[in-house]
């Protein structure tokens, strides 16, 4: 998540707003989702491009779940934001999630959906947890603010992979959250990324087998999703 204020174009206001959902593999029988939600920014109204460093920065996450669930009628898409930023009690990713997530519903029913976010898309994805039909959250590096909620994850898979030398989001922040979502109920667990940063370009072959690895592991129904990952050797 990139932490400055930045104040571009707003995007038009509509009541049918584009699409929020992008599908890229659409199984003939889904059996389950993974929905990829990029990073933004603090504050910003500039519109949200594809071609911009936080949304490519997903796009080996999305291959490496792809070569990972080959074979297994996995449905996977990517949320398309309107705007760059969270914008405070605008929450704007975090709307775009629940549009993308009724959209998926209603094309191909409801549907197991994993989430996998990364950044601010990381802390919309923990949130957006709360619908029935999302079954576990992986963030990445997310963005956890003090007093993010967290009783609405109980009996959810949830699996935070931060890098310890990220200096945008904080690793400490990340625990402390996923200490409360245990508490509440959620079979959390977080796996520090060695020498890990923020932007996940070191060592980012670790961090793409690690999150595909982890998202297999997600799609497979036990009894705790995630207590045994453990991330491959730097």
């Amino acid at each position: 998540m990139a932490t400055g204020h930045e104040h571009g174009p707003v995007a038009p206001a509509s009541d049918e707003p584009t699409p929020a959902l992008v599908t890229r593999r659409v199984p003939r029988s889904p059996r389950a989702a993974v929905l990829f939600l990029h990073g933004g920014r603090e504050d910003s109204r500039a519109p949200s491009r594809p071609w911009q460093p936080a949304a490519l920065r997903m796009k080996p996450f999305v291959r490496a779940v792809a070569a990972a669930t080959s074979d297994h009628g996995i449905l996977l898409a990517e949320v398309r934001y309107r705007v760059q930023g969270w914008n405070g009690l605008d929450a704007d990713p975090l709307r775009d999630t629940r549009r993308a997530l009724a959209e998926l519903c209603r094309r191909f029913g409801r549907i197991p959906t994993v989430l996998v976010g990364h950044s601010m898309g990381g802390r919309a994805a923990l949130r957006a947890a709360a619908a029935p039909e999302v079954s576990a959250v992986l963030a990445l590096a997310p963005w956890c603010p003090d007093g993010e909620p967290v009783v609405h994850l109980r009996g959810k898979d949830v699996i935070v992979l931060h890098g310890d030398r990220d200096r945008v989001t904080d690793p400490h922040a990340s625990a402390a959250f996923v200490n409360r979502a245990r508490a509440a109920g959620a079979r959390a667990d977080t796996v520090l990324m060695a020498g890990g940063d923020h932007a996940m370009l070191r060592h980012s072959g670790t961090w793409h087998r690690t999150a595909s690895s982890t998202v297999a592991g997600l799609l497979t129904p036990r009894p705790s999703a995630g207590s045994d990952v453990h991330p491959s050797p730097l």
